[in-house]
Parts: structure tokens; sequence; C-alpha cells
């Protein structure tokens, strides 16, 4: 066999970018890593120049090398990725609040596409898809060494259009197929309503570029409406986002002490995230619920609550997504995606992998059918014949107070039901020093 060494002209001038790239990192780098890389570049070069005269095939050199990065970006971690133009442009439009698609968020979990969590009132959460569902095959074509960002581009597409899924949930015994119609997911990340008198309720669906104001004007509209004594702020299938939104968020609630720490391999990529102290700080009882589904932002918004001791964390432990990506413009309108750092919690534990473990363990149970009132009726002594009447004292007075409104959301949702007896019971127990 013969030995082919040639080097054609676009692979010399190939080699001489990467070696210029790469030479301002050599400054802090030993001799032998230098060489190395030296070597294995020249045989990319190699390879590349020996497809490019002997594959049976014309290559087309841009997209060939746009594979070759694709494969290094994903031999690192799952979250790292490079971005084509076109990529780029839809995740700077995720982050401003709207795209076209079946609304999920997607990652590789034990080497295998897994969703972290569906996005509220979009077809894949409507069509009942749920964290950790396992996606085997997109329109045919199996997942298997997909990327996160290659299977989202699939997923998403012109609304209004198909697109078939199979999918495996741990309790199955074989994959379902989904058929969603796409569409325009336009996200509002905050949501707000009372539960019951002076017990407000936030969700928040994902960090985008305007969450923590949001936030901030859904807190004030509470207010304004009533006072609040409570508030249970909703972090549930919540994929996370922007770092800055989510520790503007936590600095509400907190008003001294760090939010997180991130650290990389590199001093310059080591940061220490504050509380400050503002006029407008909440200072009443909080719950902060979190699922499987709540990642990366949500989680560090849960974890500074959590360390700080500044409320209760309640329902399941966290997805457990604790790295930091830097996304890089490139010159030609690409992006490139890399973890850069980890997150840490201001008690100094680690997120990745381990999430947020709930103050008060929580599992969704489904909502039970309430059986017919008449059918069961449980007797009590108003429904027996003959008994006495009710006596009620002189200060009591002759109505009864009727029992507050509340939200239909309590009775469907067992999770959201803790959180607001917690807070109830803080409310509560809080007026027994006041009466004495």
């Amino acid at each position: 066999m013969t030995s082919i060494t040639v080097f054609s002209r676009s692979c010399c001038a190939l080699l001489t970018f990467f070696l210029l790239l790469q030479a301002p990192a050599y400054a802090d780098t030993d001799q032998e890593q230098q060489s190395t890389t030296y070597r294995q570049l020249e045989i990319f070069s190699n390879v590349l120049s020996i497809l490019q005269q002997n594959y049976v095939d014309e290559i087309d050199t841009k997209e060939a090398l746009n594979g070759a990065i694709k494969g290094l970006l994903l031999s690192l971690d799952p979250h790292s990725s490079y971005l084509p133009p076109e990529d780029f442009r839809e995740l700077q439009e995720e982050t401003s609040g709207s795209f076209s698609g079946i609304g999920i968020e997607v990652t590789i979990k034990n080497e295998l596409l897994t969703i972290v969590s569906p996005i509220a009132d979009t077809p894949a959460d409507r069509a009942g898809l749920q964290a950790n569902d396992v996606i085997l095959e997109i329109d045919g074509e199996k997942t298997k060494n997909m990327g996160s960002f290659e299977a989202i581009k699939k997923l998403r597409g012109p609304t209004g259009s198909k697109v078939t899924l199979a999918v495996h949930r741990q309790e199955w015994e074989e994959a379902k197929t989904f058929t969603l119609t796409r569409e325009l997911i336009s996200i509002q990340s905050v949501k707000s309503e009372f539960l019951a008198p002076g017990f407000g309720y936030i969700r928040i669906t994902n960090f985008q570029s305007h969450t923590a104001g949001d936030f901030k004007v859904k807190l004030n509209e509470l207010n304004d409406e009533q006072k609040v004594k409570g508030l249970i702020v909703d972090l549930r299938n919540n994929p996370g986002g922007l770092l800055d939104q989510a520790v503007a968020v936590a600095d509400v609630f907190l008003s001294s002490g760090n939010i997180v720490y991130t650290r990389g391999r590199r001093a310059d990529q080591d940061n220490t995230y504050t509380a400050h102290s503002q006029p407008n700080d909440v200072r009443m009882p909080l719950v902060v619920l979190v699922n499987e589904g709540s990642a990366s932002a949500s989680e560090i918004v849960a974890g500074a609550v959590q360390a700080q001791k500044r409320g209760i964390i309640v329902g399941m432990r966290t997805f457990g997504k604790g790295s930091v990506q830097t996304v890089i413009p490139l010159p030609d309108g690409a992006g490139l995606r890399m973890t850069t750092a980890t997150y840490f919690t201001p008690d100094n534990r680690s997120i990745q992998a381990r999430g947020i473990v709930p103050d008060v363990e929580v599992p969704l149970a489904p909502c039970i059918e309430q059986p017919d009132q008449n059918s069961h009726k449980i007797l009590k002594e108003a429904d027996l014949d003959g008994h006495l009447p009710a006596n009620i004292s002189p200060t009591e007075g002759g109505d009864e107070t009727p029992p507050p409104a509340l939200s239909p959301k309590l009775a469907e949702d067992n999770q959201l039901r803790t959180a607001y007896n917690i807070l109830k019971s803080i409310d509560l127990y809080a007026t027994f020093g006041k009466k004495q």
C-alpha cells in the first residue's frame, strides 16, 4: 500500500490556521502538550487531503470541516456544540422569547437523547411528554450519536408542519409514537395569580433576557391587588436559560450573601455572584417548587434559597445540570457553544449530576377523580334527625364567615397543595405569638 503524505494547498492553510489559533493558549502549556497537538493536527490535515484526492465522491470541504468541529465538541460533553449560522440565529430567537417547534428542551443523558422538560401549554406538554422521557427516533431517524443541538434543529420547523417521535419512558414496556404539530412557541416566561387570599403564586417557565424584570412586575401586581402574606415560586419543568436572569431573580429574595459560584479551568472563569440589599427585597415566607425537569438556572435559584435558608424547597430532586455554557460568535455568523465552568451553591455543593434535593420531598400524584358526593356520603352530626342545634356564643355572632375562595390548581396538583399548606401553616404559626 502506498503511503500518501502530500498536503493540498487548502490543508496547509488549514493547518496554519489551527496553529495560529492555538498559539496564544500555548503560553501556559508545556512543550510536550504543544508537540502532541501539532502532530494530531498534522494527522487531521493528512486525512483530509487523502479524502479530497481519493474518496469516491467529491468532498465538500466546508461541510467536512463543520462535521469535524461538531464531532470534536460532541466528544467533550453533551452541552458543547458548534452552531451553524441558522442554528445560532435560532438560539438567539429562543432566548428572546419565541421559536417554532413542539416546546421541549433536550439534552444527552447516559448517551441517550433525553427530555429535560416540556414547556407549559405547548404541543409536547399537551401530548403528555415528561422530563426524563427518552427520544429514540425523530421522523424515523435514530437519535443515537445525535447531538442535542442537531436534535433541536430536527424538532423545530415551519409552523403547522408535523414531526413524529418514538419515545420511551422507564415504566413503559415498549416505546410509543407521538406525532406533533409544530407551533409558534411564544414563551411568556412569568405567570402569576393568587391561590387564596394573601397567598401568591408565580411560575417561571424558563429564564429569558427579560425574565427578572417580568418577575418583579408580576410580584408588584400581586402586592398592588392585596397584601401578599406568602409566596410560592414554581420552577417545575423549567429547563433553565440565562445565568444573569437566574441571579437577578434570586437577588429579589436575598439581601446579602452569595447566590452562586462558577468555577472553570482558568482563574478568569471563576466568578462569585452576590446578593444585594434593595428597598424592594421580598421579605414574606417563601416556598420554591422543583421537580426532575428543573435544570440549570432553576437549580441556581433553588440552591441559593436553600443554602441561605431563605425558603423551603418542595418537590423532587432536580435534573442536575450544573455546567456553564459560553456562546462565542464566530466570523461567518456561526457560534461556538462550549462548557467553561460548573455551578456551586453558596454552601459549596456541586449541582452537576446531583441536582438540588428538596427540603420536603413530594412525588407528583395523579389527580384522583372525586366520587359522587351523594353516593358515599359520610354522615355528620348535622345530618342526624333530631340533632341539637348549634350553639353560638355571644361574641361569635350569628353569621359564619364563608371559607376563602381557593384556586382550582390546589385540587389538581398535590405538590402545589403541599407548598400552599406549608405557607398557610407558617402564617398561622406567626399569629400565635401575637395573640398572647
